[in-house]
């Protein structure tokens, strides 16, 4: 397993993760229509693309199987292929973002309970819900912060 953070954030590399961002938001975003998923994926190219820290997970060179994004202190996105799922992986990531990136929030969908138990089994706890998410959406998110 190799994790690093992305230097070059090539238009191969932003496919790859694009990729996986779907098929992680259609195994576990399952209140979001097909129409829903589709609108949002034109924005997560330049999510991709601006977040300051992009952090990849590979088992072969140049696959990516997994990646999250970091900004102070905050982890901003976290989405691993279905297939890795439930290996420890997610685990791995996260643990790696608070030891080398200081995470200690983050934000998640409400309506993804297993993402929600996740994040609970690891120290974090909700300190802030919103009925919305950032774009205005009928999506509650919970903002967690690491208990210390």
């Amino acid at each position: 397993m190799n994790i690093y953070e992305v230097q070059t954030r090539t238009p191969l590399l932003i496919q790859n993760l694009l990729t996986i961002w779907e098929e992680s938001v259609r195994a576990t975003h399952l209140f979001l229509s097909d129409a829903e998923i589709k609108q949002i994926k034109e924005y997560v190219p330049q999510a991709l693309s601006r977040v300051t820290h992009l952090i990849i997970a590979e088992r072969e060179q140049d696959v990516p199987i997994a990646f999250m994004g970091v900004e102070h202190n905050r982890l901003e996105m976290l989405f691993l292929s279905p297939s890795e799922r439930g290996r420890g992986l997610g685990r791995q990531l996260l643990e790696y973002g608070m030891q080398d990136y200081g995470v200690l929030e983050l934000t998640v969908n409400e309506q993804n309970p297993q993402a929600v138990r996740f994040y609970e089994h690891l120290g974090f706890e909700t300190y802030k819900r919103t009925d919305c998410d950032e774009e205005g959406r009928p999506y509650p998110l919970l903002h967690m912060r690491f208990r210390r």
